[in-house]
């Protein structure tokens, strides 16, 4: 069955689509030479796009969130930390979901909203990072890797975008970390957690972080916030990924089962 079946969706009458192409000189240029992302033909696509997701419409396309991903500046550089539960709604889709992704050796970037959307558009920023590096011999730094990526996702603002990520990084300046939204929205701070688990994790890393905190303790911070996120929080869950970020570049420090961490936790209580 196609997926416009499923969907509900059928062609709008009065020929809508041939009137489009009779009247290309109405359509943006790049509509049909975008070589990046294919957006529909038609002269309006926000308003196209609007109209698939309005509740009065019978083809409705809503994302429905749920992930906890954190990072956080500290003395010895920047802890990155994510679950891995992927969810459709109520249903869990996977337990095994790669949160983050590692743009090259000294930069990572996180995943919260549409998958696909995070996945792809680092994907380009990766890109752009080592073509930056290519024709100007050294490495891009946070900021501007950052700033390229608000650049680039605020070009398609208002077109169904769904993107919360963090990108955190080690250049001239130090340890970089910076929060960039589908909609090119880009903030600097030393802590960040987005997703629906983040209230919980940010209630943990308020009452534990300080910028002296040893390698160790960074981590342990990081995988108690998540684990309590997960613990609260329906839509995340699976296992806690754990990034350090230095000078030398990212190591992968742990992967941590939540249900064996619960117990963990629970007897060091008793």
């Amino acid at each position: 069955m196609a997926l416009a079946e499923v969907c509900g969706y059928s062609k709008p009458s009065l020929g809508f689509f041939s009137k489009v192409r009779d009247d290309e000189d109405r359509i943006p240029d790049d509509v049909f030479s975008n070589s990046s992302v294919k957006i529909p033909a038609v002269p309006n696509p926000q308003q196209f796009l609007q109209t698939l997701s309005d509740s009065k419409k019978n083809v409705k396309i809503h994302f429905l969130h749920g992930t906890t991903t954190l990072a956080f500046k500290f003395q010895g550089g920047v802890i990155v930390a994510v679950d891995s539960r992927a969810t459709a709604g109520s249903w869990i889709a996977s337990q095994s979901v790669k949160k983050v992704i590692e743009i090259n050796p000294y930069l990572l970037g996180t995943m919260a909203g549409g998958a696909a959307d995070c996945s792809y558009w680092e994907r380009v920023l990766a890109e752009q990072c080592r073509l930056y590096e290519l024709r100007n011999k050294e490495r891009i730094s946070v900021a501007a890797a950052s700033k390229l990526l608000a650049n680039i996702v605020y070009n398609y603002k208002g077109y169904g975008l769904s993107m919360g990520t963090m990108i955190a990084g080690w250049d001239k300046r130090g340890p970089g970390l910076y929060y960039v939204d589908s909609d090119g929205q880009r903030l600097a701070n030393n802590i960040f957690s987005v997703g629906s688990g983040s209230p919980y994790a940010y209630g943990v890393l308020d009452n534990g972080y300080k910028w002296d905190l040893t390698a160790e303790e960074a981590c342990d911070l990081a995988r108690r916030a998540i684990y309590h996120a997960t613990h609260r929080d329906a839509f995340s869950g699976g296992v806690v990924n754990l990034y350090h970020m230095r000078e030398q570049g990212w190591i992968k420090v742990s992967q941590d089962d939540v249900a064996k961490l619960h117990y963990q936790y629970k007897q060091e209580k008793a």
